[in-house]
């Protein structure tokens, strides 16, 4: 404690030693002393396996919880229960915080996936309703405070607050705030951002109201059973939790939580197989027994598992390897020597990038790497070209305006550099050889990756001859001739490649082409749009290539 506090004094004789514990990024229950605790007195046989119970409750006693169709527009689930004869002391209730605290950084992703409240039960009356509404209409008295704020006020209040004003963006914008109000409209929470000062818990306090707010059910559903397993063992009776019947926007009725066993089918051949080992079924169940795993002999070569509410991270035959290897022992595990030897090498795609842009430099370009991610008016608007719908991949709740979409071209990036360079020496000439990404209904996961090469020169004069050169360079050193041209037919052959006058919009009308190979075109280049140069303030002119390499492999 004296080192965690930076204290220069001597040793008493009931010195507190901290001890630091590295827990993995899966496993919520340890989390917390209770859980970790808990996981260790079953390990070690101290304890069996907890069994966590859903309280029988007449349907006309339960709590509900009434989820009204605003909540739509900005956190549209929610999940609730209630922990009956909760004892508190000062360190069960700081563990207690802590737990939320922790959840909310991780799972919870700073609250933006699902935000907890944690409310006295003693002070509220239901029916709860969960609505969304405007700011000016929620007022209330927030947690820790006498005065009572509306929402527009309570954002104004908190953007001060160094704890909770990284969390104000996540509903600031929105013209509804969540909240949840019990039957004599008293607020229980505002979330993400604080509950009310009415039902704050304390050590007095004897049944706890949990709701989680969400915009993934999956993780609320988990993160609700995490809270109430971990805290069980103080209720009465112990490891017992009271359901909360949640009704949604739909009149669905659903009780949560959800504390059912997951049961896996898995062959002692898979572990074995995967670990390294050559354990009986009967070794493996009493392995698994030890990490909280209910496991029962189907027979000597099949186990059936079943996972408890506080192993969420089990989800496959593989985690409960994981965890026979972690039982056994990973130090305990024989070394063998690999009986096939394989030798690893570049993928053929890699080599070939690599290669090209050993060509491409030494032609005298310099090699930039562009972000993945850009602006949807980057990748449209500002190189002229128009948004089809089918094109580019759009990021579904991105973190900033600036990384709306998947570049669908790499030119954006290129131009955006140039731009952010204009006091560099002249000629500047940059090159990308990598990934964009396009929609593509036939892929399995809708869109398909191609590798492209990129290049920009610039400098007092456009230098479109310098990008055509290094077009025709690179086609001469993968072995690719012009292709002919036949007066009778009035076509090109098949074998080479050519260039023809194009239309493409980020490009300079009649200073433009087209590179077609093998009757297809993989590119195109030319003297960048003077439109296209100002808005991506670049002041000299320049020319810019951009090719699909891929076509290439073939040889």
């Amino acid at each position: 404690m004296r080192k965690e506090k930076h204290v220069e004094e001597e040793a008493s004789a009931d010195e507190e030693v901290i001890y630091k514990i590295d827990v993995p990024a899966n496993r919520y229950d340890l989390l917390c002393l209770e859980g970790l605790a808990m996981a260790l007195r079953v390990f070690l046989l101290k304890d069996p396996i907890p069994t966590f119970r859903v309280a029988d409750v007449a349907k006309s006693s339960l709590q509900k919880m009434v989820v009204k169709p605003e909540t739509s527009q900005i956190r549209p689930h929610i999940v609730c229960a209630v922990l009956r004869g909760v004892t508190f002391d000062e360190a069960r209730y700081n563990s207690f915080i802590d737990l939320q605290d922790k959840l909310h950084q991780n799972l919870c992703r700073r609250r933006t996936l699902v935000a907890i409240g944690t409310h006295d039960l003693d002070t509220l009356e239901g029916p709860f309703t969960y609505e969304a509404l405007s700011p000016a209409d929620i007022k209330f008295v927030p947690l820790k405070q006498t005065k009572e704020f509306n929402g527009v006020e309570l954002m104004e209040f908190y953007k001060s607050d160094m704890k909770l004003k990284k969390f104000l963006h996540i509903i600031e914008s929105s013209p509804v705030y969540p909240v949840i109000y019990d039957s004599k409209r008293r607020v229980l929470s505002l979330p993400p951002i604080i509950n009310g000062a009415h039902s704050a818990i304390s050590l007095k306090t004897k049944n706890v109201f949990i709701e989680c707010t969400a915009t993934d059910l999956t993780k609320a559903k988990i993160v609700l059973n995490t809270m109430v397993t971990m805290f069980s063992q103080y209720s009465s009776p112990r490891f017992e939790v009271e359901p909360v019947e949640v009704v949604t926007a739909d009149a669905r009725s659903t009780l949560y939580p959800d504390l059912s066993l997951r049961t896996f089918e898995v062959d002692m051949a898979y572990v074995n197989r995967t670990i390294g080992t050559s354990l009986s079924a009967k070794e493996v169940a009493k392995l698994l027994n030890k990490m909280q795993l209910q496991t029962e002999m189907q027979s000597e070569s099949k186990i059936r598992v079943s996972a408890p509410p506080t192993r969420s991270d089990v989800l496959h035959a593989c985690d409960i390897a994981e965890d026979v290897a972690i039982a056994y022992g990973y130090n305990n595990i024989a070394r063998t020597v690999p009986q096939s030897h394989t030798q690893g090498k570049q993928q053929p795609l890699n080599h070939f990038t690599d290669l090209i842009r050993a060509e491409v430099a030494m032609a005298g370009f310099t090699e930039v790497v562009t972000w993945i991610l850009c602006s949807h008016e980057e990748n449209f608007k500002m190189v002229n070209r128009k948004d089809d719908g089918n094109t580019a991949v759009i990021v579904g709740n991105p973190r900033s305006a600036d990384f709306e979409v998947v570049r669908s071209s790499l030119l954006p990036g290129m131009l955006k550099t140039m731009g952010s360079n204009k006091d560099a020496p002249r000629p500047l000439k940059l090159f990308e050889v990598s990934d964009i990404v396009r929609l593509d209904s036939k892929k399995d996961v809708g869109a398909t990756n191609s590798r492209h090469l990129a290049a920009v020169y610039s400098n007092l004069n456009s230098g479109f001859e310098v990008i055509h050169g290094l077009v025709d360079r690179l086609f001469e050193v993968v072995g690719i001739r012009p292709a002919e041209f036949d007066k009778a037919t009035g076509k090109y052959s098949e074998d080479g490649y050519y260039i023809t006058p194009s239309q493409e919009p980020e490009y300079f009308s009649g200073r433009q082409a087209n590179i077609i190979y093998r009757g297809s075109c993989i590119g195109s280049f030319g003297i960048v749009n003077p439109e296209v140069m100002q808005r991506f303030d670049i002041t000299d002119p320049c020319s810019a290539v951009e090719m699909n390499v891929e076509p290439f492999l073939q040889l």
